[in-house]
């Protein structure tokens, strides 16, 4: 098959694919116009692939050679399995990236004893921004980690798509395009991760906040911060976090919340900690239900 043949197909290829693909399918709102096209429009494969219409349109007519991850990230939009995905590269006449899947991550004892000895909110995180592992503050403050499957124990996922946890964070504005961020700097450090590319692709089709935060290419480095949340048991919080690096895996981090001595977030922290440790152990003091809250404020009902 001749280059000029290869891209005619190509073109075939994707409009066929693109009409395999409703919009339900990836996400987006009906607008109850009537469709000319089966499946996705041409503007509607390019926002979700964060591309302009002229560039989709130039490659599906054939005029342009797109880049790799041009085509990849198309790969994602009209969810092609891996026998289409590679179908559609040797098209474009672009080699398939080697898909390799890194080794699972895993905590050393010495680091989950630290987080049990924490006073403070505390998590590991791992590449992608995988929960590796957490304290029960941490979980009380979140959400049960323990209730969630492996796929679903990844922050940025939980941040976009667990509606509590997205209603707790009163700056969820500023949390979650950091969290877009951080992932850019992961692809960056790991190009060829298969369940880096999987994470993004679901975002960018479930949510369009993802889509236009992945679509600026800001990326930052996960050091230090500030949070704010409402909390249904303890009210408002304001958390600084902290991240220390692993040293026996770089990829790990560490990350600890703690609130300004003497003020009404230490406060409600540490009032928060007390429920943990009554709840953990009844033997220990009275049922969380009998605990007084000396602060105005009436607590709501714990979450969990």
């Amino acid at each position: 098959m001749g280059k000029n043949a290869s891209h005619g197909e190509l073109g075939q290829f994707l409009r066929a694919r693109r009409a395999d693909v409703t919009p339900a399918d990836v996400g987006l709102p009906a607008d109850g116009k009537h469709r000319r096209v089966p499946g996705l429009r041409r503007e509607e494969v390019a926002q979700l692939a964060s591309i302009s219409v002229q560039y989709y349109t130039r490659v599906e007519q054939g005029r342009l050679k797109a880049s790799l991850p041009v085509l990849i990230a198309l790969a994602e939009v009209l969810h092609l399995d891996d026998d289409q995905r590679t179908y559609l590269l040797e098209l474009a006449g672009r080699e398939a990236p080697r898909r390799r899947r890194p080794k699972a991550q895993e905590v050393r004892p010495q680091t989950r004893r630290l987080l049990d000895a924490l006073s403070s909110p505390a998590m590991v995180l791992g590449r992608r921004m995988d929960i590796l592992a957490w304290n029960p503050l941490a979980a009380a403050l979140l959400t049960d980690f323990s209730r969630l499957t492996d796929k679903q124990r990844n922050y940025a996922r939980l941040v976009f798509s667990d509606s509590e946890l997205r209603r707790r964070y009163t700056d969820w504005e500023k949390v979650a395009p950091d969290c877009v961020a951080f992932l850019r700097m992961e692809a960056a450090r790991h190009p060829e991760d298969p369940q880096l590319s999987e994470l993004v692709g679901e975002l960018a089709i479930k949510d369009p906040h993802f889509r236009q935060w992945w679509a600026a290419h800001n990326v930052a480095a996960q050091t230090a911060g500030v949070k704010k949340l409402h909390h249904p048991l303890v009210g408002e919080l304001t958390l600084d976090w902290e991240t220390l690096v692993c040293a026996t895996d770089p990829d790990q981090q560490l990350v600890v919340w703690t609130a300004t001595p003497r003020t009404p977030s230490q406060e409600s922290l540490d009032f928060l900690a007390s429920w943990v440790h009554t709840a953990a152990d009844p033997s220990h003091g009275p049922a969380a239900d009998e605990i007084t809250d000396t602060r105005p404020e009436p607590r709501g009902t714990p979450p969990f």
